[in-house]
């Protein structure tokens, strides 16, 4: 078996983050990792399950493969992630040509599993128990920590990573895979954290995004205290080299007084908050099994106005799930407008086999309807983020800049001293401006000259930095 592996990536930042640490555990076993798949002697695709979208196109991917592997037979095909999880036989009945079927909770023992496969014949599947008729203990057992302490460079971008807090989820809302798919919850010790934190900064790197499926449900138990998500910002604030501490995906019920307060006092700590609603509807949100009201959710928001005024607030909308009426989605549609989100992802209910919707419920709302509903809230939305972003024109804010735009990157054969670079402001607006190859992972001043639903586009500004009066002192907060 050859040594280039090449992988692919579909999903959220859970999988990025996997994915990285897949290509690092690699790389110390001695594999090289190339960036095509004709020059990959193993191919892995490392899956998501949240949506049929993300399934259909690894499955599509998988079929193209079949004749590669049928011409080149030592070629190595894996699918890691929660796919892998989800299906593990099924993915060997469609795909009989793949190699390796690997969960979340396993992805650690991939050098191990391969070097298994290079040792006999026939596909290996390792995956970790189903929660159902188990022990939680020893389910909980099953998943395997795939995060380390010692974190080699192998990030996209040196000075912004990823640091898993907790992993798993225990909330079970009947349209969601996850529990089912990254077991049960399970938070890392501070300790732990805190030394990988470190060591990120020690490499360079200036932001941080603290991970979790539920992010601000983060407990820890130690002898005489219990530490929260707030306790945590806390000790990681205190970590020299880094200059801003981001933290997703937030769950509504958990958005606690302390923890906001922990967003407005800390200054590296960015004022940037993702709070899932789902839907605007009661009613929906009791068959999704949320575990609030729409009403909840609207104190929640007036908490977060009142303690950190000037923070950004995304989320998250299912339009179409079971038994959603008109009157239903205009509940949604109200609270869009109310909230005046900056922005919010927006999909359509995809049925997925292992929850408890998909055994309770029927999917009764036509495809057609999703996708009006779908379009007629992303226009709303879309209007409102414009609205919001419009009161940047004319103000200068602060960037860390991440590199070259995606039109620079298509440019690339350009030769210029200037190019078109992108970055993000503290509240996770995206600026494009124009500015010298080496900017990245540098802070600079951008002045906001258009707008765009999306997009701040700007130009470089001459202001002195001063990332604390930046913080505090601007009118309103980028």
């Amino acid at each position: 078996m050859g040594k280039r592996f090449y992988i692919e990536t579909v999903g959220c930042q859970m999988n990025e983050l996997d994915s990285e640490l897949v290509v690092a555990a690699l790389q110390e076993a001695g594999y090289e990792q190339v960036f095509q798949r004709q020059q990959a002697d193993i191919i892995l695709f490392n899956t998501c399950s949240v949506r049929q979208h993300a399934e259909d196109k690894i499955y599509s991917a998988l079929g193209r493969l079949k004749h590669l592997k049928e011409q080149k037979p030592g070629k190595v095909i894996g699918v890691l992630g929660c796919m892998a999880q989800k299906d593990q036989e099924l993915i060997l009945k469609r795909a009989p040509h793949v190699d390796l079927v690997v969960g979340p909770g396993q992805v650690a023992r991939l050098p191990e599993l391969l070097e298994s496969l290079a040792r006999r014949t026939g596909p290996i599947m390792e995956v970790s128990l189903d929660r159902r008729g188990q022990a939680r203990q020893k389910v909980q057992a099953s998943f395997l920590n795939p995060d380390r302490q010692d974190r080699p460079i192998v990030r996209p971008v040196k000075h912004q990573a990823f640091v898993r807090v907790m992993f798993g989820c225990d909330k079970f809302c009947t349209y969601c895979i996850v529990p089912k798919v990254r077991g049960p919850e399970q938070s890392r010790s501070p300790q732990e954290i805190l030394e990988e934190v470190r060591q990120l900064a020690d490499q360079g790197c200036v932001e941080i995004t603290l991970l979790g499926q539920t992010v601000n449900s983060y407990r820890w138990e130690e002898p005489g205290c219990t530490v929260r998500l707030a306790d945590l910002l806390e000790k990681v604030h205190e970590v020299s080299g880094i200059r801003r501490i981001r933290f997703v995906t937030n769950y509504p019920r958990d958005m606690s007084r302390e923890l906001l307060e922990a967003v407005r006092d800390l200054p590296k700590v960015c004022p940037y908050l993702h709070v899932p609603a789902q839907s605007g509807s009661n009613a929906v949100l009791k068959r999704m099994k949320r575990g609030y009201t729409v009403e909840q959710y609207y104190e929640m928001l007036a908490s977060i106005r009142e303690i950190v005024p000037h923070a950004a607030v995304t989320s998250d909308f299912i339009v179409g799930f079971c038994g959603e009426t008109e009157e239903d989605f205009e509940q949604t549609v109200r609270l869009v407008e109310t909230a005046r989100f900056k922005n919010s992802f927006i999909f359509k209910y995809s049925p997925r086999p292992g929850t408890k919707a998909y055994e309770l419920f029927p999917d009764d709302v036509p495809d057609e309807v999703k996708r009006r509903r779908n379009n007629e809230l992303l226009a709303i939305q879309n209007r409102i983020s414009l609205e919001e972003n419009q009161r940047f024109i004319g103000q200068t804010v602060e960037v860390l800049v991440e590199g070259p735009s995606k039109l620079a990157e298509r440019q690339s054969g350009k030769t210029s001293s200037s190019i078109q670079l992108t970055g993000r402001t503290v509240c996770d607006r995206i600026a494009v401006f124009e500015g010298p190859v080496d900017l990245a992972g540098q802070f600079v001043k951008v002045t906001i000259k258009e707008v765009s639903p999306v997009t701040l586009f700007g130009e470089l500004s001459l202001v002195k930095q001063d990332v604390q009066a930046d913080r505090l002192g601007a009118p309103i907060s980028a």
